[in-house]
């Protein structure tokens, strides 16, 4: 019986225009993207302008390192209403060629573990996914994130109406990985 194969060293960081073909590679995949409230980018240039304008100055906007490069991204979107404040909704998107090797797991715990240890009065970050995604639903899982339930008939994407389940991790739960 051959050896699980074990994830490759990952880590967070901001991202760079320098990362634009890496960035590319997942964000131009439509099977990436299925399940992203965003479609396939198809021009280049339409992807370096959002990178330009959103994702460079988001400090909650990280590229998920693998292998050496950009392979994914993880992000935290912060309310803007201060009585939000003690929430964040968590975000992540990972190239094909790295799903079901526990780069995607990772990459959401440091991404939580750094949100709780960073942003002052954070008590929940909460994440969205649609139940036909199974995978991220165990990525979420294997964090310690608790399913809190199922939105019905909850979210307009591509012209379907989706189910989604939420789940959190809040300052009161433990990390299983």
């Amino acid at each position: 019986m051959a050896e699980a194969e074990l994830p490759a060293p990952v880590s967070l960081r901001r991202f760079d225009l320098s990362d634009l073909d890496d960035y590319w590679i997942w964000a131009s995949d439509e099977r990436v993207t299925a399940s992203c409230s965003w479609e396939a980018y198809k021009n280049k240039d339409d992807l370096r302008r959002y990178m330009a304008e959103t994702v460079l100055p988001n400090p909650w906007f990280l590229a998920i390192i693998a292998g050496g490069r950009p392979v994914g991204a993880v992000s935290l979107k912060i309310p803007e209403a201060a009585n939000d404040r003690c929430r964040v909704e968590l975000g992540y998107v990972l190239a094909r060629e790295w799903w079901g090797k526990g780069v995607a797991t990772a990459a959401v715990r440091l991404a939580t573990e750094a949100a709780m240890a960073e942003i002052q009065g954070l008590e929940r970050v909460e994440a969205l996914v649609e139940i036909g995604n199974k995978a991220s639903l165990r990525v979420l899982e294997k964090v310690g994130f608790q399913r809190e339930g199922l939105l019905r008939r909850y979210w307009w994407n591509k012209g379907l109406i989706w189910d989604m389940a939420i789940y959190s991790f809040t300052t009161a739960d433990s990390f299983l990985i």
